[in-house]
């Protein structure tokens, strides 16, 4: 079976995501083809509209292959990982600055990798069904794809909130957050794809968008900003269990099950997203940020407890909040001695489509 469709109706290409049983998760393959297909298609003039969708019914894409990392982490030298993110985090960057319209269907399950492919398109359509989340702390993984810098341009700490606690989301806290533009219900999907092999993108939306169903981010605006603000993890557990607000208290529960050093290198990933400003810079940051998570125990330990085994009981090292130092965190923001990838930016004009650089 082939993991990703590519064909031509009318003026639209589409790309379909063909893993349903593993929920369309990406693999290293899927992201060349997918390169290799904006590249025939951006040089196309019949073709004016690019649609991602997912085959079956649970969802767009579900995210990188974890198990897949987890085995290269435990038992490899992780150059397959690396080289994996390399060209995920291109494919992100080339999305975000595609020349056509790049219509991205997150309708369903939409997380992590599938974030990458979805949320840095031109036009994001989400539906009653949508569920997105960037769940990477879990795990012991730090937001990647562009996830630090998408969340980073979210109102107040909305951002802060869905990167630390993985928390999923529907569709109208994702119109809220910047993550989606248009919601259209999932009855009406159908159509609306099939009227962009003929239509151009605006006139297929107008006959199609509805008015989302409200989220429940807005009515926590209050507690969310007050408590995400804080310089620390554990400032902000602090003022979560003193806020008094059920919800809150929930919530510092959720962190302190999360990996600790996950929590703190991605707060500082975060706040530091927002200070560099472009898409590419943040991928530049988030690469290193990934390849020093093949190092550290935390990574293979979460996806053991979440992915494999299921436990859900993962044994962090360190432990606790307090264990992980300022030097421990600042240790995933150096130099990758030899093995920097080097600017997105410059991926972007030298690389050749389907090639190592990413």
């Amino acid at each position: 079976m082939t993991d990703v469709l590519i064909r031509a109706e009318g003026r639209a290409g589409h790309i379909t995501l063909n893993r349903p049983k593993a929920l369309n998760s990406l693999t290293h393959a899927m992201v060349l083809r997918i390169e290799e297909a904006l590249t025939e298609w951006e040089r196309d003039p019949a073709v004016e509209t690019v649609v991602v969708t997912g085959a079956g019914e649970r969802g767009l894409c579900a995210g990188g292959d974890i198990r897949a990392i987890h085995d290269d982490a435990r038992d490899g030298d992780g150059s397959a990982s690396a080289a994996f993110w390399r060209d995920e985090y291109r494919l992100n960057a080339r999305i975000a600055r595609y020349p056509k319209p790049y219509v991205a269907v997150m309708d369903g399950i939409v997380m992590g990798g599938g974030v990458g492919v979805s949320a840095h398109g031109s036009v994001r359509i989400v539906t009653e069904r949508s569920r997105i989340a960037m769940p990477e702390t879990a795990i012991g993984f730090v937001p990647d794809v562009g996830g630090t810098h998408l969340l980073g341009l979210a109102p107040g700490e909305l951002g802060t909130f869905l990167a630390l606690t993985g928390g999923q989301i529907g569709a109208g806290d994702a119109l809220l957050c910047g993550l989606a533009d248009h919601y259209v219900p999932s009855a009406a999907l159908q159509d609306f794809v099939g009227d962009l092999a003929g239509l151009p993108v605006r006139e297929a939306l107008a006959r199609h968008v509805r008015t989302a169903p409200p989220g429940d981010l807005a009515g926590r605006r209050t507690w969310i900003d007050a408590c995400f603000s804080a310089g620390t993890v554990e400032e902000i557990v602090r003022r979560l269990l003193a806020h008094g607000d059920p919800t809150a208290a929930e919530t510092a529960r959720t962190l302190l099950d999360r990996s600790p050093t996950a929590l703190k290198v991605t707060l500082a990933a975060l706040r530091r997203a927002r200070r560099l400003g472009t898409l590419e810079r943040v991928l530049d940051q988030e690469y290193r940020l990934s390849c020093t998570a093949l190092t550290t125990p935390d990574l293979v330990e979460g996806i053991r407890a979440r992915i494999i085994d299921k436990d859900r009981a993962p044994r962090w090292s360190p432990a606790t909040l307090q264990e992980v130092t300022d030097a421990d965190v600042e240790r995933w923001f150096t130099p990758l001695h030899g093995r920097e990838p080097g600017p997105l930016t410059d991926f972007l004009t030298t690389g050749a489509a389907g090639g190592t650089a990413g």
